[in-house]
């Protein structure tokens, strides 16, 4: 049985319903559109119904065809309404008459704007937006964005993550065991409460990035390749090439198992008989090097993976994603800001990184004291590479 629609959304205008009695003045149904994707209310967005009257009655023998409904779904495509809405556009029921329903969710990026204007409905009309009104809309869209490691994944659930490695292995390093003992809230909540999921339920970047079986399914560059080489250029024979698309947990023990199988190390004498063992890289700066590639990386407008290209003469590691907020090519050994903060505090809860802004120090001090020159960086707008030399 077909649901009525006055008994689904009501019969008198308000904040989410408004009435047309036909399509006849286009502008007004785009006014409209654009203020149910303002949401100024905060209600969700809204519902347009053509073929009512401003009393709610429905009109008789309103036309409707294929035509019409495909002509009011590229409204929102000929760029008169920007950002570009997500509405539906369906026939439906009202008290017993065939009307058009056009269904606006409420917009991420607002003010949302007709013909340039900002239009809001503040109650059951729709009128253009004040300063004020365009002020809220303002720091809602601010509210909104937050950083990338935080936003939600569409089309993800909770099977795509590794709930048994959050409870072995994540959840102990950032609660301690006898709050655990004593928390009695269902995994669900744990999870949207460590910013793994939202509220909702659907995995979050972080929670992908963490705990996802495979993070590169929902976020493309997600991912790290290695390339070793027989020789100082690309051109070489290629001794080794990996792609490792693991959650950070899984891809750090695989990077631990990779670099070091790849470390040669010699015997070199100190003074008199005594000897020491010196690696061409200090297995420390290569690890501090990997792990801050993975945390400062961009994820969100990069598909390029983490690069790791081992020459016969030096390493390469290299993220997509240039300085972030404070820092400069100027400042970075001085400065630290955070891209994705939610995966820098997961990576140290997890101990990948130590004390934040001490990386390249860290780096520094581990090839000196193993004899390596120091650490070269190369830096521009959308690229970090850090390159590791071999003691001369």
């Amino acid at each position: 049985m077909t649901t009525d629609l006055a008994d689904l959304l009501g019969d008198q205008e308000s904040t989410v319903l408004e009435f047309k009695q036909s399509i006849s003045n286009r502008d007004k149904i785009g006014q409209a559109i654009c203020a149910f994707a303002n949401d100024l209310c905060g209600r969700g967005g809204g519902n347009l119904l053509i073929g009512v009257d401003d009393k709610g009655r429905p009109v008789p023998d309103v036309k409707i065809s294929d035509e019409v409904l495909r002509n009011l779904t590229d409204f929102r495509d000929r760029g008169q309404i920007l950002d570009l809405p997500s509405m539906t556009v369906e026939t439906g029921v009202f008290k017993g008459e065939t009307v058009i329903r056009i269904h606006v969710e409420a917009s991420a990026t607002p003010p949302v704007r007709y013909n340039g204007v900002v239009w809001v409905r503040p109650g059951p009309t729709t009128r253009r937006a004040t300063r004020e009104d365009e002020r809220v809309l303002t720091e809602r869209r601010r509210a909104l964005d937050g950083p990338f490691d935080g936003r939600s994944v569409p089309g993800s659930t909770l099977g795509d993550l590794d709930l048994a490695l959050f409870r072995s292995t994540y959840l102990p390093s950032v609660v301690s065991a006898d709050v655990i003992e004593e928390n009695g809230r269902p995994e669900e909540l744990k999870l949207a409460s460590l910013r793994m999921t939202d509220l909702a339920g659907t995995p979050t970047v972080l929670g992908q990035l963490v705990l996802g079986f495979d993070p590169s399914a929902f976020i493309p560059g997600a991912y790290v390749q290695f390339v070793r080489y027989d020789g100082t250029g690309p051109e070489a024979l290629i001794a080794d090439d990996q792609e490792l698309r693991y959650n950070v947990v899984d891809l750090a023990n695989r990077l631990d198992a990779l670099l070091r199988g790849h470390l040669h190390t010699q015997v070199v004498a100190v003074d008199g008989f005594r000897e020491r063992q010196q690696p061409d890289y200090p297995f420390a700066a290569l690890r501090e090097a990997c792990m801050n590639a993975i945390m400062h990386r961009n994820y969100e407008t990069s598909h390029a993976p983490v690069r790791i290209l081992w020459f016969s003469d030096r390493i390469e590691v290299t993220n997509p994603g240039g300085p972030y907020g404070q820092v400069r090519p100027d400042n970075f050994d001085r400065v630290c800001d955070y891209r994705n903060p939610s995966l820098a505090a997961a990576m140290k809860a997890l101990g990948y990184v130590n004390r934040f802004g001490r990386g390249i120090g860290r780096i520094q001090a581990a090839l000196r004291e193993n004899g390596n020159p120091d650490a070269e960086f190369l830096i521009d707008d959308s690229s970090w590479s850090v390159i590791l030399r071999r003691p001369a």
